[in-house]
């Protein structure tokens, strides 16, 4: 397969949220893999809202498989939305038929998944199914469908954003129930939507509950609250359990989206849960956790590159993977709450207060403030540290507060844009995977702020090729032009250098230049003895954030040029 000529994807994602999650890695290495490409996931509704935020992702197509895409008429409607998006690749992380068919009916060239459930013949690139005995995590499962595509290494863990917002509000939530922000929060998910086999007790939870909150308030003299999730329909069991806490304790099953069950989760300082969804949210946000197993195969579904304490009960009829157990449930029965308290206790001594609640959106700026705002951003010196070449992600350090500023210009509306020149490919310094790994880490630590980049173009090319993309040659802003549909007359660029300041002059943008880089002050003296002074010169970049937002929204700002 010739990744260069693979333009735009669409990923089919996995069903269940516990598998989405684990799925994860693969996601971010797929954008890895073809940094240049329009990627496109198809999920149905919950997966969709789990994924909202995430840095691979370009958009979003939910399939609705119990409204309008329901039953044979309904696939060949969503057939159709496919086919006209005219996708060049599909990479099928479901494994079922309807995925394959689908893919199929839309008329996309290349359709790459396992070779499963007798839809190899609709594949164009099936993969053979790694044997049962190689008893691989499900992690590893996804991650190595993308080794025939270039894929490597080992997988990393799941990782998951939310962001200030839905911090936010989740606080706000707890602070209602009488939990504040310096109290410690113990998360207990008690439930199962995939049957009740995987429940351990209810009283147990309980009494492993009262006796952890004993003895962290022995220890430290904290305050602790207690936060019960689950789904619809699980209410009462979470009453149950709750009516046996002695402390505060809140009730949110049933009362969560998925997006605020995922900022509840992170928010929690000690996470106990059965074998679910939620339990693999968790581990995705490195929350201490303690997992009770009965009925499935902890060796494929545990929690992935995370401290996590397994309590299972060895017996002979595990796992048998069933819904409901035709016998005693001695899987589950047999775990006792001594077990589980003491898993926990291995997690007290780390439990610490919670971080500040991360800060809302300034009030000043609603979502829209800035919208039609593109703000090109040079990578080296402007994004993080200049090493000279950067050529491995191991060297590649995001720059302090980058995150932040960034961030408020997208909760402001505003689209991001990195023009870079990479001569180092073209010098042979580097590959372009590992151009694609450092990039592919530059997203994910943005993400870590709610930071998505709508666009990342780079020039390959060696100084001597005399190319029409190397800034301040405009190329790069020519092609966002025509992909993105850019106003120039609303854009910005921020860089480091000489040639991001004569790149913004010479397309009619804002120019920003920002003294993080090592010759800053060379540029600057330069620009001035030539008489092309930037617009505004920054010390950081959330300098520069502050009169980008002042100059988009004609306002003036404190200590800046209005």
């Amino acid at each position: 397969m010739r990744k260069e000529g693979i333009r735009r994807i669409v990923v089919r994602g996995p069903n269940w949220l516990g598998d989405a999650v684990m799925c994860e890695p693969a996601l971010s290495q797929v954008r890895t893999l073809f940094p240049q490409a329009d990627i496109t996931l198809l999920v149905k509704p919950g997966i969709a809202d789990l994924l909202a935020q995430h840095p691979a992702v370009n958009r979003t197509l939910v399939y609705d498989d119990r409204g309008r895409h329901a039953g044979l008429v309904g696939k060949w409607t969503l057939a159709g939305v496919l086919r006209r998006h005219r996708f060049d690749l599909a990479i099928l992380f479901q494994n079922a038929f309807e995925a394959a068919l689908i893919s199929f009916l839309a008329g996309i060239p290349r359709r790459f998944g396992y070779a499963t459930d007798g839809r190899t013949l609709l594949l164009t690139d099936p993969v053979t199914v790694p044997p049962r005995t190689a008893q691989r995590h499900q992690v590893e499962y996804y991650w190595d469908l993308l080794k025939p595509l270039g894929g490597h290494g080992p997988a990393p863990a799941p990782r998951l954003f939310v962001t200030p917002d839905e911090s936010a509000l989740i606080a706000g939530r707890l602070a209602d129930a009488g939990i504040g922000p310096s109290d410690l929060v113990i998360g207990v998910n008690p439930g199962s939507t995939y049957g009740h086999a995987k429940r351990w007790l209810p009283d147990r939870y309980a009494q492993v509950v009262n006796r952890v909150v004993e003895d962290v308030q022995g220890r430290s003299g904290a305050r602790v609250g207690v936060a019960i999730l689950g789904a619809k329909g699980e209410e009462p069991l979470g009453k149950t359990i709750a009516d046996q806490i002695k402390t505060r304790t809140v009730v949110c099953s049933g009362q969560t989206t998925v997006r605020e069950l995922m900022a509840l989760v992170k928010r929690c300082q000690l996470f106990l849960t059965n074998d679910t969804g939620p339990m693999h949210v968790a581990a995705a946000f490195q929350v201490p956790l303690v997992a009770v197993f009965g009925p499935t195969d902890w060796q494929t579904t545990s929690p992935f590159g995370v401290d996590a304490k397994l309590v299972r009960q060895p017996v002979s009829c595990a796992p048998c993977l069933l819904r409901e157990c035709p016998i005693d449930h001695r899987c589950m029965t047999g775990v006792t709450v001594e077990q589980v308290y003491v898993a926990a206790l291995h997690h007290v001594p780390l439990v610490a207060p919670p971080p500040a609640v991360e800060p809302a959106p300034l009030p000043s700026l609603s979502s829209t403030s800035l919208a039609g705002v593109t703000v090109f951003l040079d990578r080296d010196g402007t994004l993080n540290v200049d090493t000279g070449y950067v050529k491995s992600p191991d060297d590649f350090t995001v720059l302090p507060g980058v995150g932040a500023a960034l961030a408020r210009l997208k909760q402001a509306g505003a689209r991001l844009v990195v023009v870079t020149n990479q001569s180092g490919l073209g010098r042979g310094y580097f590959t372009s995977k590992d151009l694609e790994a450092i990039h592919g880490k530059l997203r994910l630590i943005l993400a870590e702020d709610g930071v998505t980049l709508d666009g990342l173009y780079f020039c390959p090319h060696h100084p001597d090729d005399r190319c029409n993309c190397r800034k301040p040659a405009r190329g790069m802003i020519d092609r966002a032009l025509a992909e993105l549909q850019v106003d120039l007359s609303r854009a910005y660029v921020v860089g480091d250098s000489v040639r991001d300041v004569e790149l913004a002059k010479q397309v009619g943008a804002q120019s920003l230049l920002v003294m993080t880089g090592p010759s800053g002050a060379e540029a600057l003296a330069d620009l001035t003895a030539r008489d092309l002074p930037p617009d505004y010169v920054a010390e950081a970049m959330s300098q520069a954030v502050d009169w980008i937002i002042a100059h988009a929204t004609h306002r003036p700002a404190a200590g800046l040029p209005s």
